[in-house]
């Protein structure tokens, strides 16, 4: 039982440290999920944190709640699911109810203004950084439906303009074929 103790503490002290640290959104804390549960603690295989982002992010609501609440479901059930969650909000609440008290003093600052615009540039390499890394596991998989997937969702949103939640939803068909394909293979 204390190590189911310690995993829940060791999984709040995490996701508090890298929702209080992290800026940008929910696809930097993804990227810092990924390194702090798959690549330091070993606790979740590398193509399963793919397939939990790939949940967290077709999931309505912000993608670092949904992050949490897949980590703490797959390392700890709803128990784990209920202490990522909080120990993912707590930092953003804070700031937030600090930033609406301060707001008139923040709103004019040119340093704050200027820090928030050198923060834009990490921003952007740490989600180039996510694109990278996501799209190179997919790509050592060697699978060619889901190059063609990853291939022609860009084309048709970067392009044709798309709408996400279409290239999300026939993404979502395609997966639920391919896998009962899949099985029917596996079975026979």
């Amino acid at each position: 039982m204390a190590t189911n103790k310690e995993k829940l503490f060791k999984l709040f002290i995490s996701t508090l440290y890298l929702s209080a640290f992290t800026f940008g959104g929910g696809y930097v804390i993804v990227t810092l999920m990924k390194k702090k549960f798959v690549d330091q603690y070993h606790w979740i295989e590398e193509d399963e944190m793919l397939d939990l982002i790939a949940i967290a992010q077709s999931s309505p609501g912000a993608i670092a709640v949904n992050g949490a609440i897949v980590v703490g479901y797959k390392l700890a059930g709803v128990l784990g699911i209920i202490v990522s969650v909080i120990a993912t909000i707590i930092p953003p609440f804070i700031i937030i109810s600090l930033v609406s008290v301060f707001y008139n003093a923040f709103r004019n600052n040119l340093y704050i203004s200027l820090m928030l615009e050198g923060m834009q540039a990490g921003v952007g390499a740490v989600i180039t950084s996510v694109v990278f890394e996501m799209a190179s596991g997919i790509v050592k998989e060697k699978n060619a439906l889901y190059l063609m997937i990853m291939f022609f969702a860009f084309i048709l949103n970067y392009f044709f303009k798309v709408n996400v939640i279409y290239i999300i939803l026939t993404c979502i068909i395609i997966g639920i074929l391919y896998s009962l394909k899949k099985q029917r293979r596996d079975i026979e």
